[in-house]
Formats: C-alpha cells, sequence, structure tokens
C-alpha cells in the first residue's frame, strides 16, 4: 500500500501551505463518496444547475476536514480560497457543467499550484437534486479523497449548529448567577455569531449587547506580545537577547538571574518568580519605571526557565521594554500597531476611559458567606496596562481573533482599515501560538483537556483532540476567554461581568462542541458539583479557624504603640493606625482593613465590604533589643518567605529643622568627645578612632547606629535645646552632655 504525505489540501513539493500530519496511507483507487451519496444523487434537479454564487465545504481528510469556500462569478470562472491554509482567491480553471448526465456532474482544478505533486488539485462531483450540494471526489495525482460543497457562506451551518445555544448560554448564565455575557464567534474570517445576555447594570436592567465594553484583564497579555513580534520583525528587538540590552539598569533579586534573563522569559513565565502580585495590586498610580525598580528586591523562589509561574510583573517589563524602543508609551504603541488597524476604536486602556462610553458593563461578585451577587467596585490597573488593562466588546475582539486565524494576513473582506493588508508575519504569528514553556500542571483535570504549554501570550492545550490557543482574563468584577481553534479556523470570545467566574470556559467548550460536531458533555453540571463541594468544605474549614488561635495571649506592647510607618524596599509602605476606641487598622497601596488581636503580637484582618483583599490576612509585629516595636510582616507572597517591614522614623526625626537642634558637638562619660553632624537630612556621629556612623531615625527622639545592630542613641530635651545624649548599648549606657559654646 502506497503512502504519501498529506498536509492539507495541496500536496506540494516545497509545501509551505501544509501544515496537517504527514505519513497518510492512500489506496491508489478511488475513494467512495460520503454514504448516501449515490442516494442523494438519483434525482437529476429539474432545474439547470448552474455553480454561479458562493459555496462552503471541505475535503474529508485523515484526521480532520480541510474546509474550503468557493467563489463563482459565472458557470465560467471562479476562485477557491482555504482559511486554515490561508490561501486566498486561488483561480479555478477548467470548469464545466454536465447537465445531461444523470444526476448533473461539476468539475474544476485550482490553477497554477506552484510546485504542486501530480497535477493540479481537481474535484469532480454531482449535484443534489435541489442543486444545492454537490458531493463527488477531490484527486491530485494518486491521492483522492471525498468533499462536499454546499451553496451558501457557510453561515447556515454554523447557525444550525448553534441552534439552541442561546437558550444554554441563559441557563448557564443563571446557573451560575452570572449578569451579564457577550458572546462572539468567528469562523473562516468573518464573525458568525455576536451576542449579548443579561444586564451590563442590574439595578438600571440596562441589557448586554455585543457592543458592551468589558475590561478584558489579561486576555491583554497577547497585546504586548504583538507589539514586541512586530518589534522584532522591524529588527529592533530580538527575543532571544538578554532584557538588559535593552534595558541596561534592569535588575532582579538574583544577580546570575538578571544577566541571563530574555525577553522570551518575560512572557512565558518563566522567569524563577512568583506573583508578587501585591506589589502592585491597588497603586495604580505607582509608575512603571518604579514598580520595574523594585524587582531586584522581590526575592525568586526558582531558577529561570526551572518552573513555570504566572507574573504579571514580568509582563510589565516587557510592555516597558516596547516603551523604550520606540519612545512611546505602551498604549501608543498597541493602539498605533493593533487597535487602529483593526478598526477596534472603542477598545481602551483605563477604567476611567471605559465609563465615558455609552455602553459599558459594571462588575459583580457573589458574597463570601451568602453567594448574593453584588457589586464589585472597579479596579485601575492603569500602571500594569501590559500585563491587563485593556477594555473591549467582543464584536471588536473577534478582529482580534479574526487577525490571528489569518496569520497576520487580514482578507479584503476584513471589517477594518487593514483589509487586505500584512500586520505580522505567519512565522512570527506561530512562534506566539506555539509552547515555549511546559505549565507542570500535573495530571489534567479531565481526560478530554490537556495542558501543552505556555506561548507568547498565550496557553496551548488539547480539547478533546483539537489544538487550542487561548487566554483568560480576570480583573475586579470581571472574567473573559479567547479562545482559537488555529487548524479549524474557529474562534471565540466571552466576556463576562461577573467575578472569577468558570462561565466563560465553560460557554466555550459548549461552542467547540456545536461547531466541531463532538458528542455533548455536561460541562456546567460537572463544574456545579465541584464548586458546591468546595464551598462545603471552605464553609466547614472556615468554622474551625479559631483552633488556630492561642487562648489567653496578650500582646506585649499597648495597641497604640503598634501604631507606625513601616517600609519594604519592594513592596513599599504599609501604615498601622491606632484609633480612639482601641483598635487597629492597617493601610497598604490604598486599601485599608481593620486588625483585630489573635495572639501575642499577630493580628488578623477583618472583614472590609469595600475591599476583601486583606480579610484574614495576617500580620506579625517584631520587638527590637531595644523592646520597640521595630517590624511588620506578613505573607504577601506565599512562595516565598514572609515580606518583612521595618519601622519607619518618627516624623519628627527627618524634620530638617528639628534635626538642627540636635547638631553639635557633645562630651561623653566627661572624656570621650563625639560630633553630631547634619548633611541634608541625615545626621552622622563621629567618635575620635572609630567609624563616622549613620543615624537611622527610630522613634522618641532615637536613632539607631547603620550597621550596628543593638545600637541606638538618644537624644533628650528640654523645650528646644538638648540637655542629654545617651548611646544605648549591649553593654550600657553611656551618657553625654552637650559642649557649650
Amino acid at each position: 500500500m502506497p503512502s504519501v504525505g498529506v498536509s492539507g489540501l495541496f500536496l506540494r513539493s516545497s509545501a509551505r501551505l501544509l501544515v496537517a500530519a504527514a505519513g497518510v496511507a492512500v489506496v491508489g483507487s478511488a475513494l467512495a463518496p460520503p454514504a448516501g451519496a449515490a442516494e442523494r444523487a438519483t434525482e437529476v434537479s429539474a432545474a439547470k444547475p448552474e455553480l454561479k454564487g458562493k459555496w462552503t465545504g471541505s475535503v474529508k481528510l485523515p484526521g480532520s476536514p480541510l474546509e474550503f469556500v468557493l467563489n463563482f462569478a459565472s458557470d465560467a470562472e471562479g476562485t477557491i480560497s482555504i482559511p486554515a491554509q490561508k490561501v486566498e482567491g486561488f483561480v479555478l480553471e477548467n470548469i464545466a457543467i454536465d447537465a445531461a448526465a444523470s444526476p448533473a456532474t461539476a468539475t474544476f482544478r485550482i490553477k497554477e499550484v506552484p510546485g504542486a505533486i501530480g497535477g493540479n488539485p481537481t474535484f469532480k462531483g454531482t449535484f443534489n437534486a435541489e442543486g444545492t450540494a454537490i458531493v463527488g471526489e477531490f484527486s491530485q495525482g494518486p491521492a483522492k479523497f471525498p468533499f462536499e460543497i454546499k451553496r451558501g457562506d457557510g453561515a447556515a451551518s454554523a447557525a444550525a449548529a448553534l441552534d439552541g445555544f442561546d437558550a444554554q448560554v441563559d441557563k448557564i448564565r443563571e446557573a451560575w448567577q452570572v449578569p451579564g455575557i457577550a458572546i462572539a464567534i468567528v469562523k473562516g474570517g468573518e464573525i458568525i455569531y455576536a451576542k449579548g445576555f443579561g444586564f451590563r447594570d442590574l439595578d438600571k436592567k440596562l441589557p448586554v449587547s455585543e457592543n458592551t465594553l468589558f475590561p478584558i484583564g489579561s486576555s491583554t497579555k497577547a497585546f504586548t506580545t504583538f507589539v514586541l513580534a512586530s518589534l522584532a520583525e522591524e529588527g529592533k528587538f530580538d527575543w532571544d537577547k538578554p532584557v538588559t540590552t535593552y534595558l541596561p539598569s534592569f535588575r532582579l533579586y538574583d544577580r546570575v538571574l538578571t544577566e541571563r534573563i530574555t525577553g522570551r522569559d518575560l512572557v512565558t513565565h518563566r522567569s524563577g518568580l512568583p506573583r508578587h502580585d501585591l506589589v502592585w495590586y491597588g497603586a495604580p498610580s505607582l509608575p512603571r519605571a518604579e514598580l520595574v525598580g523594585r524587582l531586584p528586591y522581590l526575592e525568586n523562589n526558582k531558577d529561570l526557565r526551572e518552573k513555570w509561574q504566572y507574573n504579571n510583573l514580568m509582563f510589565l517589563t516587557a510592555g516597558v521594554v516596547g516603551e523604550t524602543l520606540t519612545g512611546k508609551t505602551w498604549e501608543q504603541n498597541v493602539r498605533e500597531r493593533v487597535l487602529t488597524p483593526l478598526g477596534m476604536n472603542r477598545s481602551n486602556f483605563t477604567i476611567a476611559d471605559m465609563t465615558k462610553d455609552a455602553d459599558y458593563s459594571l462588575g459583580y461578585r457573589e458574597a463570601d458567606d451568602t453567594f448574593k451577587v453584588e457589586r464589585m467596585d472597579f479596579r485601575e490597573i492603569v500602571n500594569m496596562g501590559p500585563a491587563g488593562s485593556i477594555n473591549s466588546s467582543v464584536k471588536e475582539m473577534a478582529n482580534w481573533v479574526m487577525l490571528h486565524l489569518s496569520d497576520g494576513q487580514l482578507a479584503k473582506s476584513f471589517p477594518g482599515p487593514a483589509a487586505g493588508k500584512r500586520l505580522l508575519q505567519a512565522d512570527a504569528l506561530k512562534d506566539m501560538h506555539a509552547p515555549h514553556m511546559t505549565r507542570g500542571d500535573g495530571s489534567p483535570e479531565t481526560p478530554e483537556i490537556v495542558p501543552v504549554g505556555y506561548g507568547l501570550g498565550w496557553f496551548v492545550d488539547v480539547y478533546r483532540g483539537h489544538r487550542v490557543v487561548h487566554h483568560g482574563g480576570n480583573i475586579d468584577g470581571f472574567s473573559s476567554l479567547v479562545a482559537m481553534l488555529p487548524q479549524e479556523n474557529l474562534g471565540i470570545v466571552v466576556l463576562t461581568n461577573m467575578n472569577g467566574t468558570p462561565t466563560r470556559d465553560l460557554l466555550v467548550r459548549y461552542a467547540f462542541d456545536r461547531l466541531l460536531g463532538l458528542e455533548p458533555s455536561d460541562w456546567s453540571g460537572k463544574a456545579i458539583a465541584k464548586r458546591d463541594l468546595a464551598r462545603s468544605q471552605g464553609k466547614d474549614a472556615k468554622s474551625k479557624l479559631d483552633e488556630t488561635k492561642k487562648p489567653n495571649a496578650p500582646h506585649s506592647h499597648p495597641i497604640a504603640e503598634y501604631a507606625g510607618e513601616y517600609r519594604h524596599p519592594g513592596y513599599g509602605t504599609l501604615v498601622v493606625t491606632s484609633a480612639s476606641d482601641g483598635g487597629l487598622s492597617f493601610t497598604y497601596n490604598n486599601i485599608t482593613t481593620g486588625l483585630e488581636h489573635w495572639h501575642y503580637d499577630v493580628f488578623k484582618g477583618t472583614k472590609n465590604a469595600a475591599d476583601q483583599t486583606f480579610d484574614s490576612f495576617t500580620l506579625q509585629f517584631g520587638t527590637g533589643f531595644d523592646g520597640e516595636i521595630e517590624s511588620v510582616r506578613g505573607t504577601f507572597e506565599s512562595s516565598v518567605g514572609p515580606i518583612v517591614f521595618q519601622r519607619q522614623g518618627d516624623a519628627e526625626l527627618k524634620d530638617k529643622a528639628f534635626l538642627a537642634k540636635l547638631a553639635g558637638e557633645y562630651l561623653i562619660m566627661g572624656t570621650q568627645p563625639c560630633t553630631i553632624t547634619l548633611t541634608d537630612a541625615t545626621l552622622t556621629a563621629s567618635l575620635p578612632g572609630q567609624p563616622t556612623f549613620e543615624l537611622i531615625p527610630a522613634r522618641n527622639r532615637t536613632f539607631k547606629l547603620k550597621g550596628l545592630e543593638g545600637f541606638s542613641v538618644r537624644f533628650v530635651l528640654e523645650g528646644d535645646a538638648v540637655t542629654e545624649l545617651k548611646f544605648l548599648q549591649p553593654n550600657g549606657v553611656f551618657t553625654g552632655t552637650p559642649v557649650k559654646k
């Protein structure tokens, strides 16, 4: 039995277009037409059969069918387009209709296929009685396969597959208490479905439409990698060169890692850093440059490329690389290189801009205890834009999907300014869609969905035997998903206004199953069973939380003494405040949360209706050798040790006018001279024969000696005058007096 390499519709010696599996056994004799073809062709159509018009169909290759579109301007001229192979408008020749045959037949072949093996591809088939379908045989050399075409643009068959889908969406939406959902489906280079369900504003009963704007969260990431890929094509960027090539000041916690990490590492979540998301969450005003500048103080827990760990800060850095290379903001780069060419004119980058639009959605969540739907405030993340700040509609996101399914070469019929233009080379997009880092997810959640890896801003999985490229997004009150089956030229966008809902994934699965003709699965029912079990387990675990508490374990200081400003070089400032009623609260990145005493010097965050980020969050205060509260620590990133914030000095000790009162000459124990010098806003202490020590502001007019643990100096004042200076040391207290001038 001979064997030929079948890679697509065209068999070519230099097969750029051929993308399917090789080594398919082909019998030399003609293959039989599809079952039932003979029966369907027993009657000759009463009307004269004609080809003029648009037809859609597929060649039934081993593995999966290869779909194509035929456009006949007349019965004597036409073209073929093959979306999966990015073929558009190839000319057909030798077009012939034999109306006298019983049943009537049609023959045509593709003209001048470069490098074709065994002659040009030829179609020969018979009309059905109504003249609306043709079944027959596609041949090229010895290879022969059945084909079937139907009159129309394919929308009818897709509509048939989606019959009942609207009701299914609403059923799932109600089961999961999602106020509003928008869905767009792209097939064969056109939008075949775009609808809204439910409400974008529950109180006002404003409906969701296909034009409603939603935050898309991390589905933004692929826009950032697209910009870098376009810069690579221009020769301005190389995925595999160190980041320091483009950002010389770039530093990470690990020096060796800093020298090795590349742009490809930044966008494939293999940097060695865990998320460290609380660095930026809730602080939209922190400049991007400052966030990148904090990276050297954020500990990595793995070596470079050792483990896949999702990291938004690395995508932020990738966006900053693009800004540096172009001299433009990330927003300008995305607008110029993606949004404007694709006609995505309403898509934007901030909540402030989104809410100026006439059609945008509010966000919602389920309450922790009651699971009732409640409004959730927007989260502005403008500084983290490259990782997830785009707002868009399914109608405009469908254009983004069409770009990816077209391998960067948009069809002439594309509904945007870039119609007929190439925005990115096919190899660059394939590189984006290829898995560059295994995710190490362990056993699949279900055998029907197998995780493969992560590409350049895209997840890559296998869904029920079909390769899927996708990326979701979650940001306060919203969940999104963009998913594509490149080989089937099929893509879906789902945008929802419910926090962390799995409905986005469920609806994509249901749509894929319908459009691929797969056996239905009760995806929602299975997910609800898991959800209910998790809720039950969570409720039980929460009821036992007091078991972690040490009874009758008092705090070591009066409550007011815990108040103060604490700082970490990577995580920034945390402020603890005492209230008149004797309680404590803390503020971090503009999020204020109450604190209840748990045991000893451990406190837990209380419930905050406005922002639940730090509900039940644990803080532990540390006491120094001097008996003063000197630090507070918390598990801000669970993959590394607790993040320790050092207490900052009293504001008075940073005031230059007050510090000037402390400067001068002193005599320690009546014999040892000491000079306190003020330079800018910093005090130093100098003693003969010893190094000069910088004084670090602490509390109660006390300074710590930098570099000497357990050593400090305290100033005693009466009015504006210093009366004593005391060196507090492990071996004693040494008192000095001012030298009169």
